[in-house]
């Protein structure tokens, strides 16, 4: 266990570094602060009406974010594999309730940062602030993007267009979840999928 908790912390180290640089001393104040866990395949990081408390960093595995609409289905709004970070912001930020569900899809490792350790570091290694705030503006961007797909593209040019930038996710991801995901039902996405594989482009 202790050499996956290595290999874990390993991953993250190398993951900051590409978008700031770490001190020796400021990478063993953040080592001694995170929290290595294995998540069971199905088992729950964050339930709804609990309120959010930490950063969850993939190392290995993938998990999901998802509420319950009035319906009774899952909606899917967000994927998490290696080197993503995944948290419910606002319950997070505000110490709040929160909507969401995050579950493993996988067996997981993840690293956790508790939302006042975080704080407190942030202060001691500004780097690791700079690092957060990167990789916010990237996922922020990244999620202006989606919601432009969700208007301007049709359902199909949403699949491929998915297919083609997370090739990995048809491979990992339950066709029935990457349906929510999408917006599609399960047998619509099947109907896609049987089209694109008889008329390749």
């Amino acid at each position: 266990m202790a050499s996956t908790n290595c290999t874990d912390t390993t991953n993250l180290i190398k993951h900051i570094q590409a978008y700031v640089s770490l001190t020796d001393t400021e990478i063993t104040q953040l080592t001694a602060a995170i929290q290595v866990k294995t998540v069971k395949k199905k088992e729950y990081l964050v339930k709804t009406g609990n309120i959010c408390k930490d950063y969850y960093f993939v190392s290995q595995g993938c998990l999901r974010m998802f509420f319950i609409k009035e319906n009774g289905t899952e909606q899917i709004t967000q994927f998490a594999i290696e080197n993503w970070w995944m948290t419910d912001h606002m319950s997070l930020l505000k110490q709040q309730q929160s909507p969401f569900y995050i579950q493993a899809i996988e067996n997981t490792n993840v690293i956790i940062l508790h939302s006042s350790t975080a704080e407190k570091l942030f202060k001691k290694i500004p780097a690791l602030e700079k690092y957060f705030r990167i990789i916010l503006q990237h996922a922020y961007a990244a999620s202006q993007f989606r919601i432009k797909y969700l208007y301007d593209y049709s359902r199909e040019e949403l699949y491929t267009h998915f297919a083609a930038h997370f090739p990995d996710f048809l491979q990992r991801v339950p066709q029935y979840m990457l349906a929510s995901y999408l917006g599609f039902t399960p047998e619509y996405l099947s109907e896609i999928r049987k089209k694109l594989q008889n008329n390749p482009s």
